[in-house]
């Protein structure tokens, strides 16, 4: 087994970042929290291009740092729609635990092969990231007497600066703005799409739809449906609750009590109760015609 020490810091840093996004997208009570999103942004804008361009490029000479770092969000940009692509035309689909495992082992992939790379060349030749370097440079840029008060004062504030540009980002991902509070409210023929109503009928036959809600309210919400035709009372659905972005789905049959052509068969949603007003209003026209037979 190989030496986790002689593995590149900045591979190491790849890696356990690939990982502890799997852990907080796979256990529940994590998943639910802001870090989820604060590790899934790397992990799709940036650390897939870094593992790659770690494998093309293993050479410290090959591209400076600033241009690794564009190249790294180029290429996640334009690796992680083609991942997706593929994952489309698998039976799994394009759904969340598919990507993460294909982000994943791609990442890691390219990052053992990234490894390979470099110890197959000189130390002296092969890319790494200076982060004791820098550090040191950090410091001694501090400590260094020739350095105004000034000098220190203002990288201060740049450092001070840039914390808080990072802290806003994350802010401003993990907290999203509320968007429009609105509600779904459709129906569906038998087979499940928005087509082949069942608009014709026999008195005494029965047609099937399927109503559905979707609330978008960003709050808890009662919804109640009252099926109508000709402004009369067929049947209630009474105390659908749904949380936000909750979809209610159920099948209905309607049997007509009275025959006549052109007729308003009503669906009309009602909210938290308030049923001076529908709140949401779908209609078809249907024709009921008598029994011949009888």
């Amino acid at each position: 087994m190989a030496d986790i020490k002689k593995i590149p810091v900045d591979i190491r840093i790849v890696v356990g970042l690939v990982l502890l996004t799997g852990v907080f997208i796979l256990i529940p009570p994590l998943s639910d929290s802001a870090i989820r999103t604060v590790l899934g942004l790397p992990m799709v804008l940036f650390l897939p291009g870094y593992a790659l361009i770690a494998a093309l490029f293993p050479k410290n000479d090959d591209l400076d740092g600033i241009e690794r770092v564009a190249l790294s969000f180029g290429l996640s940009i334009a690796v992680v729609p083609l991942i997706g692509l593929g994952l489309n035309y698998t039976p799994w689909g394009i759904r969340l635990m598919p990507i993460l495992i294909s982000l994943s082992i791609f990442t890691i992939g390219m990052c053992i092969i990234a490894v390979i790379r470099r110890s197959n060349l000189a130390e002296e030749e092969a890319f790494y990231v200076p982060f004791r370097q820098s550090y040191e440079s950090l410091k001694n840029e501090f400590h260094s007497e020739s350095r105004s008060r000034l000098d220190r004062a203002l990288t201060i504030i740049l450092i001070i600066s840039i914390l808080a540009s990072v802290v806003t980002l994350v802010y401003v991902v993990v907290t999203p703005k509320q968007g429009e509070q609105f509600t779904e409210f459709y129906i569906l023929g038998a087979g499940g799409m928005a087509d082949d109503y069942p608009v014709n009928y026999t008195l005494g036959d029965s047609g099937k739809v399927i109503i559905g809600v979707v609330n978008h309210e960003y709050e808890n919400v009662n919804y109640t449906v009252d099926i109508q035709l000709e402004n009369q009372s067929l049947q209630t659905i009474q105390q659908v609750n749904l949380e936000h972005n909750q979809t209610w789905q159920q099948p209905v049959t309607v049997t007509p009590p009275f025959n006549g052509t052109d007729m308003k068969l009503q669906f009309l949603l009602y909210k938290n109760g308030n049923y001076t007003e529908s709140y949401r209003d779908l209609h078809l026209w249907i024709n009921v015609s008598e029994d011949t037979n009888e």
